[in-house]
C-alpha cells in the first residue's frame, strides 16, 4: 500500500519532515505523544487514550520566544518547551491508528515551524506501564531559544505578551490550571503565575 503524502499546512514554514516521521505515519505500533504545555488542554489532534504520565530527563519551562503565536516580531512573547534535566509531569496521548497519518500531520503543522523543536523519542512513565513515545523538545540551538531568564524577567514578557493565538497571561493560566485539575503541582509556573497577578 503507497502512504499519501503529508499534509502539512500552516500559515508559517515548516520544518521539512524527515524520513523517520514519515514512516512512523504508517507505524502498526501505537504511537504516543507526551504533552505538558498547551497540547494538554488544547490538543486538536484525535487520540484514543489519554494518560497522566511523565518524563526523565526534561523538564518544562518558559525557553522560547514566541514571535507570532503568543507575541510579535517586535515583541516576543514567551511559551513553554520541554529542556534538558529534571522531569515532567503531563498527558501521553495514543493516537487513533485509524487516523495515524492525519494526526502525525496536524501535530507535525502545529509544532514543528520556524525550527524550534524537534520531535524526541522518550521513555514515558504512566501509572500502568512504561510506553516509548515522542515529545516536542526545544532546539537550543534555535535564535528563538530563551537562555536563563530569570522568573522575573518571564513574568514580565509574559504579562505584556499578545500575539495570533492570543495573550500569554492566557497561556500561563490555562496551563496552570489544566495541571492542577490533574492535580500537578509545578511550583515554577505557579510561581511565574504570581508574579505575573503582581504586575496587575
Amino acid at each position: 500500500m503507497t502512504l499519501a503524502e503529508p499534509v502539512l499546512t500552516s500559515p508559517y514554514p515548516i520544518d521539512p519532515m524527515p524520513g523517520w516521521v514519515v514512516d512512523l505515519r504508517s507505524s502498526d505500533e501505537p504511537v504516543w505523544i507526551f504533552a505538558y504545555g498547551s497540547l494538554m488542554w488544547h490538543p486538536e489532534m484525535r487520540f484514543d487514550e489519554r494518560r497522566a504520565a511523565r518524563v526523565y530527563g526534561w523538564h518544562r519551562r518558559f525557553c522560547l520566544y514566541s514571535p507570532e503565536y503568543r507575541g510579535t516580531r517586535e515583541k516576543p512573547g514567551l511559551v513553554l518547551g520541554l529542556d534538558r534535566g529534571g522531569s515532567c509531569r503531563g498527558i501521553a496521548y495514543r493516537l487513533p491508528q485509524a487516523t495515524l497519518a492525519r494526526e502525525i500531520d496536524l501535530l507535525w503543522s502545529r509544532e514543528m515551524t520556524g525550527f524550534v523543536y524537534h520531535m524526541t523519542p522518550v521513555r514515558i512513565a504512566a501509572a500502568e506501564d512504561r510506553v516509548t513515545g515522542f515529545a516536542f523538545t526545544v532546539r537550543r540551538d534555535s535564535p528563538d531559544y530563551a537562555r536563563g531568564l530569570t522568573d522575573e524577567a518571564i513574568a514580565r514578557i509574559v504579562a505584556a505578551s499578545r500575539g495570533d493565538r492570543g495573550t500569554g497571561r492566557d497561556y500561563l493560566a490555562n496551563t496552570v490550571r489544566h495541571l492542577d485539575e490533574l492535580g500537578i503541582a509545578d511550583r515554577g509556573l505557579q510561581r511565574i503565575a504570581a508574579l505575573v497577578e503582581a504586575l496587575g
